[in-house]
């Protein structure tokens, strides 16, 4: 596996919570379904919608509901975090501009003992060698192992469905692909580690090629969810602080603004971004919209 291969993978770390899957695109028959909600203004009127996306799932998954596809139907805008999935070119420079220009020395010093095995078991799957992740950062290789842990299939994600949904009709960016790879590399060495390891222990629970969090995710288990999103990588303050609640304050301000408008938004951001009192469900209500979970 090359640099590029991997970098083009990156955005696909599934417990971010962070283009067309032909697999993932299939109506599922009957439910559940992924959770859905619906954006009303003070007096019920429907302003938009909100579904929690994951960004990798196996061939064949089947996922969405007609309720959702109703939605894809008269939805103005598609509303994301990264809009161009597909340009891998753009994403490997851009992953590679940022992930080797201050390596931390050999990834087996910055990984914890207890992990080693982890680690080696993920070495083998990525047919590389020990000293292939050293010149990354810690955020880098994070990601790069993320990716490699899980046999999910990043093309399938529902993000890409999404975008591959409203082709010929207006995606509005939130993040982009540059401005989020920005969010880890400015992480402490401290916090990229902390990723790195939470990354490491987190790869046990992709053994059976669908993760727990996937699972949840497609039974619309939103309070399992929250429990999965709340702990290993997010268990970690600094982290929760950096990767969700500051990433959902800056968001809810832009859903804002186009909520606003006349078009009605279907808002489609990684799942666990939706969830809690630091959810955007919970900070749109709080700027007195009303949120309801519809599926």
């Amino acid at each position: 596996m090359t640099a590029r291969s991997l970098s083009s993978l990156c955005l696909a770390l599934v417990l971010l919570l962070t283009a067309c899957g032909k697999q993932a695109d299939d109506a599922k028959p009957e439910g559940p379904y992924p959770a859905l909600w619906e954006i009303t203004d003070s007096k019920g009127a429907v302003e938009g919608w909100m579904f929690g996306t994951i960004h990798a799932l196996p061939d064949n998954t089947k996922w969405r509901s007609p309720k959702l596809d109703g939605i894809l139907g008269k939805a103005d805008m598609l509303v994301v975090e990264v809009a161009n999935l597909e340009d891998s070119a753009e994403l490997s420079k851009i992953f590679e501009q940022m992930a080797f220009d201050r390596p931390a020395g050999p990834i087996a010093q910055r990984i914890d003992p207890e992990l080693t095995d982890e680690f080696e078991t993920l070495l083998v799957r990525a047919k590389v060698r020990r000293a292939y992740f050293d010149p990354m950062e810690s955020w880098a290789a994070a990601l790069a192992l993320a990716q490699v842990a899980q046999s999910a299939k990043s093309e399938n994600g529902a993000d890409r469905a999404l975008l591959a949904a409203f082709d010929k009709r207006e995606v509005v960016e939130l993040e982009g692909a540059r401005a989020q790879l920005e969010i880890f590399d400015s992480l402490p060495e401290t916090e990229q580690r902390d990723l790195l390891n939470a990354v490491l222990k987190e790869s046990r629970d992709y053994e059976d090629g669908i993760g727990t969090l996937a699972k949840a995710w497609l039974a619309g288990d939103t309070d399992q969810l929250e429990q999965l999103t709340r702990r290993g990588i997010l268990a970690d303050p600094e982290l929760v602080q950096a990767l969700l609640v500051d990433r959902n304050a800056s968001w809810a301000a832009q859903i804002e603004n186009l909520l606003s408008a006349r078009e009605k938004p279907l808002i489609a951001v990684g799942a666990g971004h939706l969830l809690g009192e630091a959810g955007l469900p919970a900070m749109l209500a709080a700027r007195g919209y009303k949120v309801r979970r519809i599926e």
